[in-house]
């Protein structure tokens, strides 16, 4: 009896190689990609027409007035003169207090600004400046900024995602729109006013370089992210741990130690260069990225030394310098356990969640933390959307609901609400079956998930419609940063839990 010739069933081989995140010939195709960025960049332009930090309100004007104020600084006066107080840069009016780098991109968007409407960054008389097309100038370097770094770098992750042998790959086009969707980032930059799009673009570039092997690229990047905003450091850690430990895995593992080291240090000379000429000129930079006048907070933020400051008061029973010591020991403590997993087991998986333990150590407990440093821990937890989705999407909450009070200050509602919705119907497509995890079976069958979500919808309408009493002005924004903090501390501990139990793969029965 002859055989039957069976046919080949060509879903079964394997997909030709291909230099993109997937393959040409497979659905999702390019297009989809494509369509995801230019949607994302429409959701930044309609948030950008809202209002922005400190318009109309003198004598300071809010960040919108310093990120313009930099950019008039920085056209005008040399490098030399950039941190130090004179008759023309008085640091008392929003000195500049992010590293070279972030001075540099001042320049550059304040030189676009002087060859288009030169009165809104001129020397002295610029002060407060507030016009329709100065705004228009102002959004539009923020959106340039997205396209030029955080777009590409997102991108590029999904390449080196796909290239690791962990996670849901047919869900990839999900994860771009959740890293690019994300309503923390878009409210801070386009709304409120920042530029932390560089920053943590570079940080999601340093990440995809790392796993790829990449590792002189990824530390390149990263020290490129530190020093355009010091708040990168909130990620050193990891990427510390990580990178050594993968030297310690190599033959001759001093000199790949070594050669990141060059790699890192002449990095920072390329960009400090102006000033490590002269000892006084480097200490004065030093000196204005450490504002420790301001003390251990400065606005309500749901992190260890606010939310703790309704019961103790810190800064009336200790010293700065006590504060300080605190600090750091509670920072160094809170990131140890995860340093210590990614040196001892180094591995793609456990540096993702290093990197949110690791930020989230530095928001938690670290010296002067601002509302918008949420955004560190958000972007690592992002990256880790398809692992741990229903953690994603209630960090994403509650991230916005610490950020709630200043938003509301921006007279940022509109753009608040529309923004947390876009996120919600994007996180709950109609198809999950691609991710292999049911998204619409959150938390809500549990008390203790329900309560405070429940706590949180009332303290929302409650900030807006009921005065607080005459006695504590600040009670609801009190509220609300225990609430979020209470959160993070779970999230913490949890991501912290799932990076130690990850360290059975660095046996050899998995690559992650």
């Amino acid at each position: 009896m002859a055989k039957r010739k069976t046919k080949s069933n060509p879903s079964l081989s394997p997909p030709p190689p291909s230099h993109f995140p997937w393959p040409l010939s497979s659905s999702p195709p390019l297009a989809t990609a494509a369509t995801i960025c230019l949607f994302s960049l429409l959701v930044r332009v309609m948030v950008s027409l809202g209002p922005y930090s400190g318009q109309g309100v003198p004598p300071k004007f809010g960040d919108y007035e310093a990120q313009r104020h930099w950019m008039e600084i920085t056209i005008h006066l040399p490098p030399s003169d950039w941190y130090r107080n004179s008759s023309d840069n008085d640091l008392l009016y929003w000195g500049l207090d992010y590293p070279p780098l972030s001075a540099y991109q001042s320049r550059v968007h304040g030189l676009i600004l002087n060859a288009s409407l030169p009165e809104s960054v001129a020397l002295r008389t610029s002060r407060g400046f507030e016009s329709h097309a100065s705004k228009l100038l102002m959004r539009w370097t923020v959106l340039l900024s997205d396209l030029a770094v955080f777009f590409p770098a997102a991108l590029y992750f999904l390449w080196a995602y796909s290239q690791s042998n962990f996670g849901e790959k047919r869900a990839i086009m999900w994860l771009l729109a959740m890293i690019l969707l994300n309503p923390c980032l878009v409210l801070i930059d386009h709304g409120h006013f920042q530029y932390n799009c560089i920053s943590l673009g570079l940080t999601l570039g340093a990440v995809a370089a790392i796993l790829l092997n990449n590792d002189v690229v990824g530390s390149i990047l990263f020290t490129l992210a530190m020093n355009h905003k010091q708040m990168s450091l909130y990620y050193a850690p990891a990427f510390f741990g990580h990178l050594l430990g993968k030297c310690f895995k190599r033959n001759y593992s001093i000199l790949h130690v070594v050669k990141l080291g060059f790699v890192v240090l002449a990095t920072c000379a390329f960009v400090w260069w102006p000033y490590i000429h002269s000892t006084e000129a480097l200490l004065e930079v030093v000196f204005r990225l450490a504002p420790f006048e301001r003390g251990i907070y400065e606005d309500y933020v749901a992190n260890f030394w606010c939310s703790t400051s309704v019961f103790i008061k810190w800064k009336r029973l200790f010293t700065v310098e006590s504060l300080k010591l605190m600090s750091l020991s509670l920072t160094v403590l809170a990131f140890l356990p995860s340093l210590v997993q990614q040196v001892k087991y180094p591995s793609n998986l456990g540096f993702l969640y290093a990197l949110m333990n690791s930020s989230f150590s530095f928001y938690l407990f670290s010296f002067q933390v601002h509302e918008k440093s949420i955004l560190l821990p958000v972007l690592p937890a992002s990256l880790l959307a398809l692992q741990e989705p229903q953690l994603y999407s209630w960090l994403t909450y509650y991230s916005l609901l610490s950020m709630y009070p200043l938003i509301r200050r921006d007279k940022l509602l509109l753009q608040y609400i529309a923004s947390l919705g876009l996120f919600l119907l994007v996180f709950y497509l109609p198809d999950r079956a691609h991710s292999g995890v049911n998204r619409s079976r959150l938390y809500y069958k549990n008390l203790i998930w329900f309560v405070p979500l429940l706590g949180s919808v009332v303290l929302h309408a409650v900030y807006l419609l009921v005065k607080p009493p005459e006695k504590y002005p600040y009670l609801f924004e009190a509220l609300m940063m225990l609430l979020s903090f209470s959160q993070f501390v779970f999230f913490t501990l949890y991501s912290n839990i799932k990076q130690w139990k990850l360290s059975w793969y660095a046996s050899g029965k998995k690559d992650l």
